[in-house]
């Protein structure tokens, strides 16, 4: 992990639930087609460092569909199809701060700003959500979620959902912003979802801290 996440995580990698984890990934790998491909699980921590993130977009699962799943949260590569939850990302974006929906659904315009699109599971069997939870992912991502909290400047943390939103016991709230919501995903956007504006509010913590906030309008490609 070449970023500057390393020294911050690399404890993880000593203690033996990491060895664990990786080995079963790995025979996971020899049986099964697993998403998204090994150079991809740590997508996120690549594209935003630690010293850039302002804001942390927790999901649960990588998306377990042929192509889809690329290591951001909620994000899709240009050229795929758009999951109905990003679809309703999209749209509540699109409602929030007023720009256009994008003709893609990739998330790193957000990723290089210091948004983190992280799961708390990184790795999953082709059609079978859940299936590599419970294994050690989640001891990895809450540590990245202690480590977020540590930091001295705001960050907001945008939770979807009930499995995002227990994380909330991992943040101080006295020194970070949460803003919480029911999963886009079409079972529960109706029911608080839309017109939640995470996006505005998102901007609105930042700039109440003094940090510069997010352009979380999404380039057409080119």
């Amino acid at each position: 992990m070449k970023t500057d996440w390393n020294p911050l995580l690399r404890d993880e990698f000593t203690k033996p639930y990491w060895g664990e984890l990786q080995d079963f990934v790995r025979h996971e790998r020899e049986r099964y087609r697993v998403f998204p491909p090994q150079d991809e699980v740590f997508a996120a921590l690549h594209l935003t460092s630690y010293a850039s993130l302002k804001v942390v977009i927790l999901g649960q699962d990588p998306y377990h569909g042929p192509q889809q799943a690329h290591g951001l949260s909620f994000s899709v590569r240009p050229g795929i199809a758009k999951p109905p939850s990003l679809v309703n990302i999209l749209r509540e974006l699109s409602e929030d701060i007023g720009t256009p929906t994008p003709d893609h659904g990739s998330l790193e315009h957000w990723a290089r700003q210091g948004v983190l699109l992280l799961n708390a599971t990184l790795t999953v069997r082709a059609g079978q959500a859940g299936s590599h939870q419970g294994r050690g992912w989640e001891t990895f991502t809450d540590q990245v979620i202690r480590t977020v909290n540590n930091k001295t400047e705001r960050v907001v943390f945008i939770l979807w959902g009930g499995s995002a939103r227990r994380k909330k016991s991992l943040i101080d709230e006295a020194r970070h912003t949460v803003i919480e919501s029911v999963h886009p995903s079409p079972l529960s956007a109706s029911g608080g979802f839309f017109g939640s504006r995470p996006f505005s509010k998102a901007n609105q913590a930042l700039a109440d801290a003094g940090r510069e906030p997010v352009d979380w309008a999404i380039p057409e490609l080119t």
